[in-house]
């Protein structure tokens, strides 16, 4: 994926800034985040498990909606909203009490510790804006990972690339684009040939809730996790998935990967043709960068950060004259 590093992420997501944004965080290893050494043999499959725990967990920790995820063999994409409003009604006692679920101390007695803390309303003003912050999010994700990592493979050092990629995800239809590209990245490198056999990503895992619940596929698109009550463009959760199943089989073979399948009768509801549809999806891996979005959105971004022009804008434009 390219990314442009011209812009401080303090730039583009001023702290305590409301969004939803496309990041993906990249294991220095490789191969050994949740692959296999092909070399020794040896596979480490079961830290897909450990990552999808942790996002589920940090999303019940944070002022966040989850719309999804992905657990690959050398990186992780997920798609995530930050929702400081939310944070900002809760209590002093709910915000100390978030915070030690994320930092328990084995040595402390945790009731006088979250009492102590929810009296200091410095702290906890800084605590409230550290729970609705992309990067604390990202932060609390990655490290326990590596730390687990590094016990199972008696080593130190760096285990994630010493930041993540973001992409500002600016209006509706860049958050449906992102979200089907993530939940489409086992198919398109051929880790398995449906979304049922997506394992360890958002879109198995809205399956998996419908099969239990068939009731399930007619409620609105929700968030994987996190907070609830929110909505994009107005879908089910089946015309969700009808939609990505149809991206998967409009990506040609030797793009990697396809799934057959019948076609659904949503995108003209959201103002695409197939194509266009088609070409938006894969452009949130190679046409877009630090953000994504309709002309006039990434037009806005540019000038409230003090610049002209935006990778991207060219690509938002031959998409909407299409």
């Amino acid at each position: 994926m390219i990314w442009s590093m011209t812009y401080a992420r303090s730039i583009l997501i001023p702290p305590g800034s409301p969004g939803t944004f496309h990041c993906v965080s990249r294991c220095v290893r490789r191969a050994f985040l949740c692959g296999e050494d092909r070399l020794t043999g040896r596979s480490f499959e079961h830290r897909r498990q450990w990552v999808e725990d942790r996002i589920h967990e940090l999303a019940g920790i944070f002022g966040v909606a989850m719309w999804g995820y992905a657990v690959m063999s050398n990186h992780v994409h997920v798609v995530v909203q930050t929702l400081p409003e939310a944070v900002a009604g809760w209590s002093a006692d709910e915000v100390a009490a978030r915070w030690l679920r994320l930092f328990p101390r084995q040595d402390q007695n945790a009731e006088m510790r979250a009492e102590v803390l929810a009296g200091n309303d410095e702290r906890i003003a800084v605590l409230r804006e550290r729970l609705s912050d992309l990067s604390w999010f990202m932060r609390c994700l990655s490290e326990p990972i590596a730390r687990s990592a590094n016990r199972e493979d008696h080593c130190k050092g760096r285990f994630w690339e010493g930041r993540f990629k973001c992409q500002v995800l600016l209006d509706e239809q860049a958050v449906l684009a992102a979200m089907a590209y993530v939940d489409l990245n086992p198919v398109r490198a051929k880790l398995c040939e449906t979304l049922e056999a997506s394992a360890h990503t958002s879109v198995r895992e809205r399956l998996t809730r419908i099969e239990k619940e068939p009731a399930a596929a007619d409620q609105p698109l929700a968030p994987i996790a996190g907070i609830r009550g929110l909505s994009v463009l107005q879908l089910s959760q089946i015309e969700y998935l009808q939609l990505v199943d149809y991206t998967g089989r409009q990506i040609r073979a030797d793009k990697r990967g396809a799934i057959a399948g019948p076609a659904p009768a949503i995108l003209r509801r959201i103002g695409y043709g197939p194509d266009t549809w088609t070409r938006q999806v894969l452009a949130v891996k190679s046409d877009y960068s630090r953000a994504m979005g309709a002309v006039e959105s990434l037009v806005e971004k540019a000038a409230e950060i003090g610049q002209r022009w935006l990778r991207g804008i060219a690509t938002a434009r031959r998409l909407a004259a299409a």
